[in-house]
């Protein structure tokens, strides 16, 4: 390879969330040039798509954010409990300010094509525009759950007002005394309904299946609250690291609800009810693992849904039944106020999976299967095609030439979410196969990974590395076989996004590591500490190129 060869950057990454955010800070510190593409017109990722009305985190502030810098930990103030968009992106471009890293990141600019160049060992990434730029590694930053799917129901392109998917929320939309129809009912439409409720003429859900619904409890970050954080961010970001979902929760210290009285089990659900996702992870140690245990959660949670909702009737098609499937075999939303916006009178809910189902929709509203409820907006919170969805959307072609979308018809597999067989040199984060956790703990554990694994190609010489494709078998076996003794193997009743089961072109298959986010950052740390076996490595006939690693005069960044 002659110096005519080098390609335009060491590293392309597209997105620019916390994952491209987190890649500039670990590959421009080890040298190496890179540019981060994005097609909207800000960083932020999923906070630059989702802003409809009470879009915000269902992680706690202080541990849903970037964890490679003691310094920024300590600067950063959040002003609540939860952060809506605003805050989030706010503090992502805090981050990108006090750590230079906008000279890296390419807005408004769409990749439409990634194809390797097997006789030039690199990536050509081709933008929508028709420029193209070349690169020796390229990483999805994209996200897990960044692409959305619309639904095909008759009649869509026939309404005369505004229609959209909740990521796509217009910036100049006035809904205030207008009739606003949401379809869909997961996380989009628990934080969307109460936040517009009260200047919307009428909201109306059109509801299929109902969620287990944990209370978010919001309150603003005090001052002795922030000083009790920082003085133990150490032991908060070694938590999320050693937490089986990546969060700052602590255990019940093997406390079993099977080996618990009734009448004391009772009172530490009920003393554990303060808020967030570590109700469950704080009260027993086998909610998520005793179906007996699980049920139990789940009664406990049906009466406090019941409790919040005047009309029997309502409640009848919001809060599921212990029968239809466990708790956390879907992913529970947490609310702010949503049961209890249905107790308004311009709040509505209608059935679609057994009373009334969709039949189309018209030039002024939803007709089911009953009745015809006319519109002024109609929403589409349908969801996103999870951990696959940004991967397919445009042609990502490895050595053989066959397209992600191609490969991935009947199985979604890869090596832990972040390499895939027939694909050198490309890197994803949190890709499928990876587990369900909190994202900014699991892209951190990521990025290491990854700019672990390029520091040794380029201190080592290695021109390509090219994932085993009996790697790749050995980790989807894994992972299948962790799923089918899980509380997520319960069905077709169950129809989990976090399957795929929200697509009508594929069948459902195990997108999640099961096994606990912990164990799957230890098996990261595993294969760095043994040469990253999962991955055969090569040097090319001519000499390489001179590595930037060996080249990097930079000023220290954070």
């Amino acid at each position: 390879m002659d110096q005519q060869q080098k390609p335009d950057f060491d590293v392309i990454s597209v997105g620019a969330g916390f994952a491209g955010l987190a890649l500039i800070h670990h590959l421009r510190e080890a040298g190496l040039s890179i540019r981060v593409f994005d097609r909207a017109s800000d960083i932020g990722g999923t906070w630059t798509w989702n802003r409809y009305p009470g879009a915000m985190t269902d992680s706690e502030s202080y541990y849903y954010c970037l964890m490679f810098s003691k310094e920024l930990l300590q600067e950063w103030s959040w002003t609540q409990r939860y952060p809506d968009w605003k805050e989030t992106l706010a503090y992502m471009h805090f981050v990108a300010d006090r750590c230079d890293m906008w000279p890296h990141i390419q807005l408004n600019t769409e990749i439409v094509a990634a194809d390797y160049q097997k006789e030039k060992a690199n990536w050509k990434v081709t933008t929508a525009g028709g420029e193209s730029f070349t690169c020796k590694y390229f990483i999805s930053s994209m996200g897990m759950i960044s692409h959305p799917v619309i639904p095909d129901i008759k009649g869509k392109d026939s309404f005369k007002g505004p229609i959209f998917h909740s990521a796509r929320w217009p910036e100049d939309l006035d809904y205030k005394g207008k009739r606003v129809g949401i379809i869909g009912a997961g996380a989009t439409t628990v934080q969307l309904v109460p936040a517009i409720a009260a200047d919307a003429a009428e909201v109306t859900v059109f509801h299929r299946t109902p969620n287990y619904i944990l209370p978010a409890m919001q309150k603003p970050m005090t001052p002795e609250w922030e000083k009790e954080i920082k003085d133990n961010y150490d032991e908060i970001v070694a938590m999320c690291r050693n937490h089986g979902f990546g969060m700052a929760f602590g255990t019940a210290n093997g406390r079993m609800a099977m080996e618990t009285s009734a009448e004391e089990r009772e009172r530490i659900f009920e003393e554990n009810w303060t808020g967030s996702f570590r109700w469950v992870f704080e009260t027993f140690d086998d909610l998520l693992g005793s179906p007996e245990a699980n049920r139990w959660a789940s009664e406990f949670i049906i009466r406090k849904m019941r409790e919040r909702i005047n009309e029997p009737e309502i409640a009848d098609i919001l809060v599921p039944k212990a029968d239809d499937y466990p708790l956390f075999a879907k992913r529970p939303p947490l609310d702010h106020d949503y049961l209890e916006a249905f107790n308004r009178d311009n709040v509505h809910v209608v059935d679609i999976k057994i009373r009334e189902p969709l039949a189309e929709i018209t030039e002024t509203g939803i007709r089911t299967t009953k009745d015809h409820y006319e519109f002024d907006i109609i929403v589409l919170a349908t969801g996103f095609q999870a951990y696959t969805g940004a991967l397919e959307a445009f042609p990502i072609r490895g050595e053989s030439g066959i397209s992600l979308k191609e490969k991935w018809k009947d199985e979604s597999q890869s090596i832990m979410g972040v390499c895939i067989a027939d694909y050198p040199n490309l890197f994803t984060i949190t890709g499928p196969q990876a587990p369900f956790a909190n994202l900014p703990t699991s892209i951190g554990q990521n990025a290491v990974w990854i700019a672990n694994c390029i520091k040794k190609m380029e201190t080592e010489g290695y021109d390509v590395f090219k994932p085993r494709k009996e790697a790749e078998e050995q980790w989807s076996a894994t992972v299948a076989d962790i799923h089918v003794q899980t509380l997520m193997n319960s069905g077709d009743e169950v129809n989990s996004w976090m399957m795929g089961a929200n697509l009508g072109d594929k069948k459902p298959r195990v997108l999640i590591y099961f096994g606990g986010a912990n164990n799957y950052y230890d098996a990261l740390d595993q294969s760095a500490e043994q040469g990253y076996p999962e991955l055969e490595f090569e040097k090319l006939s001519a000499p390489n190129l001179d590595s930037g690693i060996a080249e990097n005069n930079a000023k220290p960044h954070i």
